[in-house]
């Protein structure tokens, strides 16, 4: 599916759901480039996130993610997996909305639970509490009024080849609009 570079296609939602391994997917299928805001800020600062956070605090990492939203809305052909909180700065949101189209990925709380559970490859700063289910749950409500103003596409028992094939569908129909 070659697709007109002009637009971007954002990719946001809650941690887990499946916003880098979909996000790739897609932009393979569109022959975009793809970039992990998360991994570009590890790459960029030489830090693994939890390191940012521990060491300089979320409002610091907050301001990274900033900056590189700012290098991206200059770019055309990609596929963007933001990490979950960065979409909760307004100036980032409508940055992303003058250059793509963004959906928000979303899953149960069963289903984020056992992919975080699951995944080995990193620590999720903001969940490293006594309570992790708590935190997450408080996490989604403050978070679920920013992500409804994207187009949904639920993760929850699917693929990422699934979802990956339901997010295309639905941006080849907005495309014709």
């Amino acid at each position: 599916m070659k697709e007109d570079k002009q637009n971007n296609v954002v990719l946001t939602g809650f941690m887990a759901t499946g916003k880098t391994t979909v996000g790739r997917l897609v932009a393979e299928k569109l022959d975009f480039d793809f970039i992990d805001t998360d991994e570009l800020i590890e790459d960029r600062w030489g830090k693994r996130i939890a390191e940012i956070f521990s060491e300089e605090g979320e409002q610091a990492f907050r301001k990274k993610e900033e900056k590189i939203a700012a290098e991206l809305v200059e770019r055309q052909g990609l596929v963007i997996a933001t990490g979950g909180g960065m979409m909760q700065n307004p100036s980032i949101v409508d940055a992303f909305k003058r250059r793509g189209q963004i959906y928000c990925l979303h899953a149960s709380l069963d289903q984020i639970l056992e992919r975080i559970t699951r995944d080995k490859n990193g620590v999720r700063p903001l969940v490293q509490v006594d309570d992790p289910v708590q935190r997450i749950q408080e996490m989604m409500v403050m978070r679920q009024k920013v992500y409804d103003q994207f187009i949904p596409i639920d993760t929850t028992d699917k693929t990422p080849e699934q979802v990956a094939a339901a997010l295309l569908k639905i941006h080849g129909k907005k495309k014709r609009k």
